[in-house]
């Protein structure tokens, strides 16, 4: 059920049920942990008086004084320095009247001299007299007064063992324990202690100033970092949650994405990562839409052509005529396994371009293994002849890239131009390095050029302007290479040679 809870709250509603989890289980603990400290405190005072009752009772015991009012007078002053660290020793007897009170005493400073007893108890005596009746009277009139106190230990289980038992005021914290006089078997009266225990009130006072406030910061410091935890983090975090909500339902509402990209931490970071991502997706969804379009509409030509040719081949005698049929058939038929096989591969290569990863590499050394391959293949068929020129001193040409990648540029490139050139003529390759240390690839054939004024045009997919032997091609080789070099963050331009004979491909890669 708890977890089940925790499951439909937001990460910040999480946060704050979890701390006061936490936070009501230690209150709980310091609760419990107060109401024990009050009790061990008593119990080391109280042990103390236990002691004293004991020890009084037994010079009661021991000395046979009398339980009167002159006898308990007597002992007390006898016996004070039992009673030094007490506030207040007093005797009750069995009905509970007054019979003797250290508070008497303290009337006349002389009680505690070594003068003469006679003088002394005189004194004591008229002022006694006035002492105890005030007692009596206050005792009277207060509730849960020291005297209704042993009226109910009388009555209670605790009679005959010690009795501790704590009178609170605004500004005083008196602890009392109170035990039945027994000698002889004889219950002869009471003994109440009494001792201000303001230090252990003042003990407990602060460690509950000091829980409340810890607590009290505590709540603020979590407050604070809630705060902080929801405008910062959690609040971002909500916002790419939107976004990501957003982008699954199609819908057309704005984002604050491009705020969060501005960020510069993990969570800026992601941002950027999550944009970049669902663009590319968008656009590769994009891409697949239009280039399904496009290869529907470009297989639908030959598709036509193929039909009208076999409705009128059933219909020809002619040889010349059948041959002739039959050329276009074949042609038409390559031209759709070309566009399935190109369109195939492009498929492949969306797929593989989203796991490999660019390093550094040599450009020179790829450059030469693919014209290596071309002239092997053209020199012997077509006497076509590639050349490899470096126009700087340089040893190394090296970019960030993928290296099968670059093979499939430069292998796209010249077999455009082969397409475009005629038998024995040459293609040249550069490689050389700009003004601004960037690696520059230029492909330059001798054939016929680029008509139109716009040769951005070319690198768009199944461009109309091909060759005569379009069947060989599908039209997806130069807007391949647009792709790949995009891919590589280079850019590519075409134009005519200066004299208008031949075309020249330049790829612009950047510094690695």
């Amino acid at each position: 059920m708890f977890s089940a809870l925790l499951k439909n709250l937001s990460i910040l509603k999480k946060f704050l049920f979890v701390n006061l989890i936490f936070f009501l289980i230690i209150g709980s603990f310091t609760i419990i942990y107060l109401s024990n400290v009050q009790p061990n405190l008593i119990k080391k005072k109280s042990t103390n008086h236990i002691q004293i009752i004991n020890n009084t009772i037994s010079h009661l015991n021991r000395l046979s004084i009398k339980f009167n009012n002159d006898d308990i007078r007597k002992f007390l002053f006898s016996t004070r320095f039992l009673f030094q660290n007490l506030d207040r020793v007093i005797f009750y007897d069995n009905n509970f009247n007054l019979i003797g009170d250290t508070d008497t005493l303290d009337l006349d400073p002389r009680s505690f001299s070594q003068r003469s007893e006679s003088i002394v108890l005189e004194g004591l005596d008229q002022n006694n007299k006035k002492k105890q009746d005030k007692i009596k009277k206050n005792e009277k009139g207060k509730k849960g007064s020291l005297k209704d106190m042993m009226i109910v230990y009388s009555k209670s289980r605790e009679f005959g063992k010690p009795y501790t038992f704590v009178q609170e005021s605004y500004n005083q914290f008196l602890l009392a324990t109170t035990k039945n006089i027994n000698i002889n078997g004889e219950n002869i009266g009471f003994i109440t202690i009494t001792e201000s225990a303001n230090d252990v009130k003042n003990a407990i006072d602060e460690r509950k100033t000091f829980i409340i406030r810890t607590a009290i910061i505590v709540a603020v410091v979590i407050l604070i970092f809630s705060i902080i935890l929801n405008r910062y983090f959690l609040k971002p975090i909500k916002n790419l949650v939107d976004y990501t909500k957003i982008i699954k339902e199609k819908s057309k509402k704005k984002t604050n994405i491009n705020i969060l990209k501005n960020r510069n931490d993990e969570l800026g970071t992601l941002s950027t990562s999550l944009d970049d991502m669902t663009n590319n997706l968008q656009r590769r969804i994009q891409n697949a839409e239009n280039f399904s379009t496009d290869l529907v509409h470009e297989i639908r030509n030959p598709l036509a052509s193929l039909k009208s040719a076999t409705e009128i081949l059933n219909e020809t005698k002619d040889q010349p005529e059948r041959t002739k049929l039959l050329n276009i058939l074949e042609h038409d038929i390559q031209r759709i396994e070309r566009l399935i096989t190109d369109y195939s591969q492009m498929l492949k290569d969306e797929v593989a371009l989203s796991k490999e990863q660019m390093i550094i590499i040599d450009l020179k050394h790829v450059v030469k293994s693919v014209v290596d391959d071309f002239n092997s293949i053209y020199e012997t068929k077509r006497g076509i002849k590639i050349e490899l020129i470096y126009k700087n001193s340089t040893n190394e040409y090296k970019i960030l890239g993928i290296e099968n990648r670059i093979e499939q540029i430069i292998a796209n490139l010249l077999d455009n131009s082969i397409s475009f050139s005629k038998d024995k003529k040459k293609i040249f390759v550069q490689l050389e390095k700009n003004s601004n240390m960037n690696v520059v690839l230029r492909v330059i054939d001798e054939g016929q050029g680029f008509k139109e004024k716009d040769t951005n045009k070319i690198f768009k997919r199944f461009y109309s302007n091909r060759p005569e032997k379009f069947g060989e091609h599908s039209g997806l080789g130069l807007n391949i290479v647009k792709n790949l070099v995009d891919l590589h963050g280079a850019s590519i331009k075409a134009s005519n040679n200066l004299n208008q004979k031949g075309a020249n491909v330049e790829i612009i890669f950047p510094k690695s």
